[in-house]
């Protein structure tokens, strides 16, 4: 059977099979306290802002949690997000393409792009600074705005009220929230009328849907569904300039979005930067959107982006206000992803954030995020699954010396359930227990894996925070070792709970062949060996599901894993040199199941000289080799069809 008609053919299947178990309820919050709440009206009525302007603003900054006290990626505290840019300077700059032995490029057919920004500076303290005017106006102390939430929601509300004076809008609790568009676009803290805007509409767009959850520390918020068109008129007198916004420039309409082009350059003795040319996908299917943290600030990592000899990706996200910098067109091929496999049929998004650091991402840049994404998927015919939108921590080395250097943002705090939430693709029960497979999907804000060095020495405890990773265990029991990762830890050493260390996690979304049950424990297989994870049924941290899995075909004791699914030899039309099919460390054994993300066609993009002269250049190689796409461990990996049998899961 042709491969398209095998695809459909498995993909019905699935999907037919998927409907006999309707998805599970999911029983809603209890509320445990409303001091917050108390809190919020509070700080609305001694400032004179509307309740429901303060806590919709609140809730597009950080969603009302406290986040421990700890900032965000653009240095906000609280869930005012009042931001310090002092302590935002006070960090680590650079980008997270520098100094950490993985090529971007990910092109065994070219030499090492090995990239250093030589260090970038921070941004000027006057751009984030709103939780010193905060402590000017009320009195109330740094410490306790970074702290206390009651004194962070007074801050923010004074902040409020400030900008409303400011314009000569009408003032009071009672006042008309339509009246303070241009104060909450103001709160954004944009530099430019989109950005200011997008932010405002979001925080009205919340006020009309309305919103209920409890908080990370526990408190329930509510604000109730109220119709109210804002009057927007008010944003002219905030003075900010306007973007332009040229003919193709790919982001939605209702998301601020401007054109700042990653340079094309040829540097001279065969070498050139910063991406390669394509035309995808009329010319190769695009079958991923990489998710990335930057590593650095927003501006920095735009400069980085326009310097020909660094590296490249096609969109660069603002924390403060979800702002957007498109770079490259989706035609053309970005250097971001350090698998030239993927980045050859890749998307990818940077995000102003540090993984490492324990800081939190705002609601403002999931929610751009999120409308890009689903922009764009829809657009190129990308699935909204974790099978397609997957983070830098999901792609797997090219070849077993590449693995150990690959990258791991945007890290175990991305919260996919939300973001996944956001993109109207919620993660669903779509199985039973016996389906055969799991979704992972813990409760976000409960889940709180002890990490260590975040910051402060390798072996301080990070801060504790929601996370979306699950970690395993190599037995049902709490105080088991952590799985091996043979390919991180040659010498067979435990994986860790440092905050790098990947090895023994899986992540919300992400689906795995079950392999045994124990009371509260599953098992699943992952990267060769059973993996064992803590999912009581009063607090799963899965989900049942179904859909394709592979086994190795009958006799086969092992077979390869691959990080890439090129073609065979003979393939390569005369000229261009083979690329090798070589197997990853790692081995799929007799008995063993993974869960199918994917079925493909080998190919290899040829990109290699600046003006496509050389032989085969620019040209898309496509062999008779097919590829299983599988969740082999946090990372994909591919299997070759001829290989195993696929089938469904509960078969």
């Amino acid at each position: 059977m042709p491969y398209l008609t095998t695809r459909i053919a498995l993909t019905t299947a699935v999907v037919g099979a998927a409907t006999l178990m309707p998805a599970a309820a999911v029983p809603a919050s209890s509320p445990t306290q409303d001091t917050r709440q108390q809190e919020y009206a509070a700080a609305a009525e001694q400032h004179g802002v509307p309740e429901s302007v303060l806590l919709a603003v609140s809730y597009l900054e950080s969603r009302w949690d406290t986040n421990a006290g700890t900032p965000s990626t653009s240095g906000g505290f609280g869930p005012m997000h009042l931001t310090d840019a002092e302590y935002v300077m006070s960090l680590p700059t650079g980008n997270h393409h520098d100094h950490d032995g993985e090529d971007p490029r990910g092109d065994a057919a070219r030499p090492a792009r090995n990239v250093d920004s030589g260090g970038v500076a921070a941004p000027a303290p006057q751009a984030l600074q709103t939780l010193d005017r905060a402590a000017a106006i009320t009195g109330a102390s740094e410490a306790d705005l970074r702290t206390t939430p009651a004194a962070n929601i007074a801050g923010g509300a004074a902040l409020l009220a400030s900008y409303q004076r400011s314009i000569g809008g009408p003032a009071g609790s009672a006042s008309d929230p339509a009246a303070w568009y241009g104060a909450v676009a103001s709160y954004s803290g944009a530099d430019s009328a989109d950005a200011a805007a997008a932010f405002a509409d979001e925080v009205f767009a919340t006020m009309r849907s309305g919103v209920a959850r409890v908080t990370d520390d526990g408190q329930q918020v509510t604000l109730a569904a109220r119709d109210v068109a804002p009057a927007r008129s008010w944003l002219s007198r905030l003075g900010l300039r306007k973007l332009a916004r040229p003919d193709g420039l790919e982001c939605p309409t209702d998301i601020s979005c401007e054109w700042i082009p990653a340079p094309y350059q040829d540097l001279g003795g065969g070498d050139y930067g910063n991406h390669d040319k394509g035309n995808r996908p009329q010319q190769q299917k695009i079958e991923y959107i990489v998710i990335h943290d930057t590593e650095g600030y927003f501006q920095p990592s735009v400069d980085l982006v326009l310097d020909p000899t660094y590296v490249s990706w096609h969109y660069t996200l603002r924390s403060v206000d979800g702002h957007i910098a498109q770079h490259l067109k989706a035609k053309d091929v970005g250097w971001h992803a350090g698998n030239w496999y993927v980045n050859a049929k890749a998307i990818g998004l940077e995000h102003e954030g540090f993984a490492a650091q324990g800081t939190w991402y705002t609601e403002a840049m999931y929610r751009t995020s999120a409308k890009l994404v689903r922009h764009l998927a829809l657009r190129l015919g990308i699935p909204l699954d974790r099978n397609h939108i997957i983070g830098h921590d999901n792609v797997p080395g090219t070849v077993p010396s590449t693995v150990r250097g690959m990258h791991w943002d945007p890290g175990p705090y991305w919260d996919w359930s939300h973001y996944f939430d956001l993109l109207k693709a919620p993660f669903h029960t779509t199985g039973w227990p016996g389906s055969g497979l799991v979704t992972i999907d813990p409760d976000f804000a409960a889940n709180k894996p002890a990490f260590v060095g975040c910051s402060g020495g390798a072996t301080v405890p990070c801060p504790p925070r929601g996370s979306s990773a699950v970690i395993l265990r190599t037995a049902p029991d709490a105080s088991a070792p952590l799985v091996k990762d043979v390919g991180l830890r040659p010498g067979g050493e435990d994986a860790t709970m440092q905050i790098s260390d990947h090895g023994a996690r899986v992540s919300a979304g992400q689906t795995y062949a079950v392999a045994d049950r124990q009371g509260d424990w599953t098992a699943i297989w992952y990267l060769g060996q059973k993996a064992w994870f803590h999912n009581p049924r009063s607090a799963p941290a899965a989900k049942w599901a179904t859909g394709l899995i592979v086994t190795p075909k009958a006799g086969r004791a092992t077979i390869p894993v691959y990080g890439r699914a090129y073609p065979e030899q003979a393939a390569y039309p005369a000229g261009v040199p083979y690329q090798a099919i070589t197997p990853l460390q790692y081995t799929l054994a007799a008995g063993q199941r993974y869960a199918v993300g994917n079925l493909l066609p080998s190919e290899y993009y040829r990109a290699v000289t600046f003006d496509g002269s050389s032989p085969g250049d620019w040209t898309v190689i496509r062999g008779e080799k097919r590829y299983a796409q599988i969740q082999f461990g946090h990372r994909i990996m591919f299997v070759d069809l001829a290989d195993v049998d696929v089938r469904l899961s509960f078969l």
